[in-house]
């Protein structure tokens, strides 16, 4: 990622970019020769840094001390080199393609994100733990069907990464203000060979077509559909890494700690959950980060302004390289949690008497009792096993009480037979099989070529 925004790959793509605009020339009948397009090809990755630096402060224009310092080396191809191209043929030509390059990098790790939650999933599909609405105890879940939450917040931002990805288009050589007055001028006025440039440059360069129309730039709104799908994803690490960082806290999950870390300078037996806090911490810079874009995509005056440039130098690629690291420490975890079912079963039982009093309650009066003077009383019980809970720091004895109340004619023996686990997860198992099967499972068949991903984090 940090190579796909570093000055090399902009340069080299400036450079491909002024072959395949003087090869278009040629073929469309401008008197280019065959050696000068083999100069320019020779040179396209040679490039004098030095030269054009120096280039630079003297003329202070970025673009045009590229120009010459490829003409230095491209004696002969020198005067045609950037022929009725304006700055932003290079400039927001390769800016569309080192986004899109960026695009299918995360689009790689995002998939295998997905991958390795999909292991996960399947492996815990089926044991229960205790699930939490407004983090208060609710009706048992399973630890893979939880996955699957974040799997599916994660498969919907590679939806919108899919659909941006496809819709990206380059400007083309469009001239000054949009109108390629400059091609009006080269090609004698000839309206269908200047239509044909734009179409000639976009598959040189590998993208299927240039947009439509244009003032000097491509629309900043590209900008903001691009850092958007980012966010998206940043909003989905975050959801999974505070899930974890929660986890970690009830000890159920943790994320991975190596044998020798420290989790505190002063606290030695601490496990504090760093990547997962680095997670949410980049995530809600990235979040942050989409309205750089947005504001300058509104604030854009006619044809163009030039207060986008810093901006977008700075937003776009951070943005991207934020994410990258989000979706590093992703996998880091998620290949290397560690599940503690000991301590999901034990909150569970803990809470399960309350969950199981529907259940009791029915064989209850299936065994003669009134269903609603058993609600009442289990009502009554209930609220006496919390007060031990919660004021005394006892267990919960809820089961205790009730065996011992007549109203129900149940044996405590009876009653545990209703606390096993797997009772209360409903289809969440089913869920997840299913869910993996139509869902998961194409997709990453679909992609089988990215898999395999593995990152390592230094903490």
């Amino acid at each position: 990622m940090q190579y796909i925004f570093s000055p090399d790959m902009k340069f080299r793509t400036w450079r491909k970019l002024w072959i395949a605009l003087a090869e278009t020339e040629k073929e469309l009948g401008l008197n280019i020769t065959q050696e000068q397009i083999d100069e320019l090809k020779a040179n396209a990755d040679n490039i004098n840094y030095e030269v054009a630096k120096e280039r630079e402060k003297q003329v202070r224009h970025d673009v045009m001390s590229h120009v010459y310092a490829y003409g230095v080396q491209c004696p002969k191809a020198k005067g045609i080199i950037h022929l009725g191209a304006t700055s932003c043929y290079v400039g927001d030509n390769t800016d569309i393609i080192v986004m899109t390059e960026a695009l299918k990098l995360v689009r790689k790790k995002l998939v295998n994100v997905i991958a390795e939650l999909a292991k996960f999933a399947e492996e815990h599909k089926a044991l229960p733990t205790l699930a939490f609405t407004h983090f208060q105890p609710a009706q048992p879940t399973t630890v893979g069907k939880r996955a699957t939450l974040w799997m599916q917040e994660f498969l919907l931002d590679l939806e919108d990464l899919d659909f941006v990805l496809s819709t990206m288009k380059l400007l083309g050589s469009k001239g000054t203000t949009g109108t390629q007055a400059s091609f009006l001028e080269l090609f004698d006025g000839d309206q269908e060979t200047i239509d044909k440039i734009d179409p000639m440059i976009a598959q040189k360069m590998g993208f299927k077509e240039c947009y439509p129309v244009s003032g000097q730039t491509y629309s900043r709104k590209v900008d903001t559909r691009v850092l958007n799908v980012l966010a998206g994803i940043a909003a989905s690490a975050h959801k999974f890494s505070n899930d974890i960082r929660l986890l970690q806290h009830l000890k159920e999950v943790e994320e991975p700690f190596e044998k020798s870390q420290i989790g505190s300078s002063a606290m030695a037996y601490k496990r504090n959950p760093m990547r997962s806090e680095r997670i949410a911490s980049l995530s809600r810079f990235v979040m942050v980060d989409a309205l750089n874009p947005a504001i300058t995509s509104a604030t854009q005056w006619f044809e163009r302004t030039l207060d986008d440039s810093a901006n977008k130098r700075l937003s776009v690629p951070e943005g991207f390289l934020a994410i990258d690291g989000i979706l590093d420490l992703c996998l880091n975890v998620v290949d290397g949690l560690v599940v503690y079912p000991k301590v999901i079963e034990k909150r569970l039982r803990s809470e399960l008497p309350f969950m199981a009093t529907e259940n009791i309650m029915m064989d209850a009066v299936k065994a003669g009792g009134d269903r609603q003077e058993l609600h009442e009383r289990i009502r009554e019980l209930s609220m006496e096993a919390g007060r031990n809970v919660k004021v005394e720091g006892k267990d919960n004895n809820l089961l205790e009480l009730i065996a011992a109340d007549p109203a129900f004619n149940m044996t405590l023996e009876d009653l545990q037979k209703t606390m096993d686990p797997a009772k209360y997860t409903g289809r969440a198992a089913v869920q997840v099989d299913n869910f993996l099967k139509k869902v998961v499972h194409p997709v990453l068949e679909a992609n089988k070529e990215l898999l395999g991903m593995t990152a390592e984090i230094n903490v």
